[in-house]
């Protein structure tokens, strides 16, 4: 005992002890090991005893058996009477095969044999009984009796009042029977009745002898106790099956009768039934052992008492040896001397674990609660480190008691959670990273604090179905689910896969359990923000991982509905969920905020002048009619308008109807901005690129592309959207839904087309001024070249950029730094276009002219009128 064995990569330590499998993997767990896998390496095999426990590859973490609370209707055979039975209302078929099973409290008063059940057919009243009697003051023997051949009676149980469970199963092929009571096969044997199926139209009677076709009951041969749980197949269970059934799961498979009182027709004397609770085990299982002398793997009853060896990685169990010499010991040693006992142990190592009660555990949580809530500094490394041991020992705690539901288990949980949420807070988040590889990260304390869930399900009662803990700390109350979503969880799990996220949300475990154990099932959850800035959000679980601490995955869940501030998740399993969510790495102050808010709002209005301006001179001008000025007309209505929209929509926001129709329009008039400037840079490649100056029937296309494509776009989303298509809070498209795609998709093809077509005519005009100053000056110097070709790369730029909307792509950037989002509101609220501006300047130039021209005629007249010539 306590002999070190090292490898090339681990390090295993033989312990002293002799446990059940779950028991040895639990003291292994305790102390940040793990059971040794199967095969050992050369070094140990020899020095090995015979047999010991090996743990299992790839396998999650299983539940040590413990009993679970059943309650049920159980009838009441008192006195031994004629009047006092039970009849199935259903006739039974034929039967080749069967198994009975029932829960039978007896009553040691009653010494003379009783038929607990009896089936009779057509011609034949004993087709089937199983029969009993207890000795005075020793064990109740049973037999069964199949047409009329009656087997010998054999010790089943004692008669000590309490509540045991008995099963008959009967085949016709050998006549093979057998009895079993508490999971333990008490009699068996061939013979009986073989050959010979059951015929049809039986008659199933609980607590009389038949000795015609459901009557002819006696006192002689009536039950006295109580009986529950009656179910019967029409086949033979296997033992592993009828462990099952004692479990209070039964297999559905061949069932002919399920335990429903309305199903039969019970004799007043017997009502009401009682209600009673019943404590069923988890049927036996087996676990790996390894033998060192024939060097096999077999399987063993897990609740034998074997040796076992806990192994670590060589690097982890240097770390635990060295914890004694971490920071933190001075709060180990108040816990200690506060408990006046070793609650919290320096050395993680350390084989001297006393017992520890549930009581005990209670009043130690409370003063380690205590402690840690008044330390100013926190934890250090040893410390966090002997609490995550202590919380695994108590979290093992209920595992081997056979009525767990007697316990102070409610105090317990509520000590638990408390002490959790005080270690996972964020200021623990530096000695988590320091801890976090040894003791599997935090979620090595999640998963023991999660083992309270099966545990306190035995203290729910129909009176009182649920139970809720919360946290209290700086006098706020926190409610928490077991699971805390807290800082240091956070800070220790990162989402590798996912760039730009972080978790942003409480983390949440959901377990479901019936009967038999854990159910796989579907869950749907609703969880808060806790950053902003979010452009994404991910519904994702956790998987605990002994290296890294946890690893996040998004198989299997979908984000069912995305607000401001919330995300809604479905996932078809039950696991550890949070959200992670793609964020804005630099978030902008309140005083940025307002003064954005602001500049946009002036931006806004004078843009809107300006381009209300544009546009009547365009009407008053008297712009020749073209193509280009048609364009222009289009683009500058369309801008004016929805930037007219934009500054109305705040008064909008607190009508609903008025909201939708303000953010419809709005998003009708952006997509036809965005569309005119589409055509810009179509009518652009077409005069410079392609370099065609032929009317043709464009027009028609242009408008199509400017004003009929948004509108089919605006027309669609609407009707398969409407419920998702305003944001909440202001006028404008819902940015957390697919909704927003209807006004980004347009807008990222047109910017990039229109990005295109800008670098191609920079590229054509520069050429063009290449060709044109070689001309002119056949060698002119570098320097002058130089600069022309600059000039004509950087003033197509400066009047296309607006014109094509490609200041808009500056919006991309507003999350890197408060500069950009500066840059963003000027460039688009002061939009100036150049371009419309020199024609619109043309125009104004030759209306003039003509009004001079037009007032050169009346001068002339009135000076032929007789005055002097000037």
């Amino acid at each position: 005992p306590g002999e070190v064995v090292e490898t090339a990569n681990k390090v295993c330590k033989f312990s002293g002890q002799r446990l059940s499998w779950w028991q040895a993997q639990e003291s292994c767990e305790q102390r940040f090991g793990h059971l040794v896998l199967p095969p050992p390496d050369g070094v140990q095999a020899p020095r090995l005893p015979n047999p010991i426990w090996v743990g299992q590859r790839e396998s999650p973490l299983r539940r040590p058996p413990q009993r679970r609370a059943h309650t049920t209707a159980a009838l009441r055979f008192g006195e031994r009477t004629a009047d006092r039975a039970a009849r199935l209302r259903k006739p039974l078929p034929a039967l080749g095969a069967l198994t009975a099973c029932a829960h039978v409290q007896w009553d040691a008063a009653s010494p003379d044999t009783a038929a607990l059940f009896s089936l009779a057919v057509p011609a034949l009243a004993n087709a089937l009984q199983l029969r009993a009697f207890a000795e005075p003051g020793g064990a109740v023997h049973l037999a069964l009796v199949v047409r009329g051949h009656h087997a010998p009676f054999r010790a089943a149980f004692r008669a000590d009042g309490h509540w045991h469970h008995v099963c008959a199963t009967w085949e016709q092929l050998g006549g093979r029977w057998a009895l079993f009571a508490d999971g333990r096969r008490c009699a068996g044997a061939r013979g009986l009745g073989a050959g010979h199926p059951l015929p049809p139209g039986g008659i199933l009677v609980l607590g009389q002898d038949q000795d015609s076709l459901g009557g002819g009951f006696s006192a002689r041969d009536a039950f006295s106790g109580n009986l529950t749980d009656f179910h019967l197949w029409a086949r033979t269970l296997s033992p592993v099956q009828l462990n099952r059934a004692r479990a209070c799961a039964p297999p559905l498979g061949g069932l002919l009768f399920r335990w429903d009182l309305g199903a039969l027709d019970v004799t007043p004397s017997l009502l009401p039934p009682v209600w009673v609770r019943l404590f069923c085990p988890v049927p036996s299982e087996e676990c790996p052992t390894w033998d060192p002398g024939p060097r096999t793997k077999s399987p063993l009853l897990c609740l034998q008492q074997l040796p076992f060896l806990c192994c670590y990685g060589t690097e982890n169990y240097l770390r635990l040896q060295e914890a004694q010499s971490w920071s933190g010991q001075d709060v180990i040693s108040q816990v200690n001397a506060l408990a006046n006992a070793t609650v919290l142990f320096p050395d993680p190592l350390s084989e001297e674990y006393g017992d520890l009660s549930p009581a005990e555990a209670s009043s130690f949580l409370g003063i380690l609660e205590r402690v840690l809530a008044k330390e100013a500094a926190p934890l250090g490394p040893a410390a966090l480190l002997a609490v995550v041991q202590f919380l695994k020992r108590v979290a093992a705690l209920g595992a081997w008691e056979s009525e767990p539901g007697t316990g102070p288990w409610e105090q317990l949980g509520q000590a638990v959670v408390s002490v959790a949420s005080l270690v996972l807070e964020e200021p623990l988040a530096s000695a988590w990273l320091k801890v976090g590889e040894v003791v599997g990260g935090p979620m090595a304390l999640v998963a023991s604090v999660q083992r309270l869930a099966p545990l306190l399900s035995s203290v729910l009662t129909s009176e009182r179905p649920r139970m809720h803990f919360q946290h209290r700390q700086a006098g706020e109350a926190a409610p928490t689910s077991l699971v805390p979503g807290t800082g240091a969880l956070k800070s220790s799990l990162s989402p590798h896969r996912f760039l730009s996220t972080q978790v942003g949300s409480a983390i949440i475990s959901s377990e479901v359990w019936d009967e038999a154990g854990e159910v796989n099932t579907a869950v749907t959850f609703h969880l808060q923000h806790q950053v902003q800035c979010i452009s994404r959000a991910l519904c994702s679980l956790l998987t605990p991982s002994p290296d890294s601490g946890g690893s996040w995955a998004t198989s299997g869940c979908s984000v069912t509905a995305l607000y401001r501030d919330s995300t809604a998740c479905f996932c078809n399993h039950s696991t550890n969920f949070a959200i992670l969510l793609q964020v804005y790495d630099v978030q902008r102050s309140p005083e940025d905020e307002s003064l954005l808010r602001t500049l946009s709002f002036v931006g806004c209005g004078v843009s809107f002048c300006a381009l209300a301006t544009t546009f009547l001179l365009f009407l008053a001008a008297g712009v020749p009619k073209s193509e280009r000025a048609t364009v222009h007309k289009n683009l500058t209505f369309s801008l004016a308008s929805a930037e007219g929209f934009l500054m109305a929509s705040e008064w909008a926001k607190d009508n609903e109807v008025a909201c939708v129709a303000v953010t419809a329009v709005m998003h009708l008039l952006f997509l036809v901005a965005f569309s005119w400037m589409l055509v810009e840079g179509l009518l652009l490649w077409s005069r410079v690129v392609a370099v065609s100056m032929r009317p043709g029937p464009r027009m028609r296309l242009y408008y199509a592309t400017g004003w009929g494509v948004p509108v089919v776009i605006v027309a669609i989303t609407l009707a398969t959207s409407p419920q998702d298509y305003v944001a909440t809070g202001h006028c404008w498209l819902n940015v957390h839904t697919d909704t927003i795609w209807a006004f980004v998709g347009p807008v990222l093809f047109v910017l990039t087309a229109n990005t295109c077509i800008l670098v191609r005519v920079v590229i054509v005009t520069v050429s063009s001024v290449r060709r044109r100053a070689r001309m002119l000056s056949p060698q002119p110097c570098v320097q002058q070249q130089l600069r022309i070709q600059m000039w004509a790369t950087v003033k197509p730029v400066l009047v296309l950029l607006p014109v094509l909307g490609l200041t808009w792509l500056v919006g991309v950037l507003v999350h890197l730094s408060p500069a950009w989002a500066y840059a963003a509101v000027g460039l688009n609220s002061f939009q100036v276009l150049p371009g419309h501006t020199l024609e619109l300047r043309g125009a104004l130039q030759r209306m003039t002219e003509k009004k001079a021209a037009e007032a050169f005629p009346v001068g002339r007249r009135r000076w032929r009128g007789g005055g002097p010539s000037p």
